[in-house]
């Protein structure tokens, strides 16, 4: 059993580049997203047993909030460190992370889906696991 519990995410800084996507943590370091994005429309549903993160940004693409989804591994201290958000949901739950993105387990699966009626950010999501990582933006569609 997990002692790890779900973490309310605080804005962090975003950069989106040519090469990827770089989040600066709330303590100075970065995480570089490697690779421009797949769009995808509307929704995406994440490959089974990958970690999934999600990234929010808002109008002004320079800012956002991230949440990692059913991550077991990082400490709550960490996070909170950090800025970064995290959820857990157990098989066919959801929760929205934000007024228009919504998040559910599916079978060890994650899908996002984006109302782009309610939220004008941008909305990312990287999947990855220790043989790679693919990352998506989901678009209006």
């Amino acid at each position: 059993m997990s002692n790890r519990s779900d973490i309310a995410p605080d804005t962090v800084s975003v950069e989106l580049t040519e090469d990827g996507v770089v989040v600066e943590y709330l303590d100075g370091r970065q995480a570089f997203y490697h690779g421009v994005p797949t769009t995808v429309e509307g929704s995406i549903q994440t490959a089974p047993g990958k970690d999934t993160h999600v990234l929010i940004t808002d109008e002004t693409e320079t800012s956002g909030i991230l949440v990692y989804v059913n991550d077991l591994r990082t400490h709550d201290d960490i996070l909170e460190e950090t800025g970064v958000g995290r959820v857990i949901l157990d098989d066919g739950e959801e929760d929205e992370l934000f007024p228009g993105v919504t998040v559910r387990d599916n079978q060890m699966r994650t899908e996002v889906e984006v109302d782009y009626g309610v939220t004008n950010g941008r909305v990312f999501v990287f999947e990855e696991d220790e043989l790679g990582e693919r990352s998506y933006e989901i678009v209006e569609g």
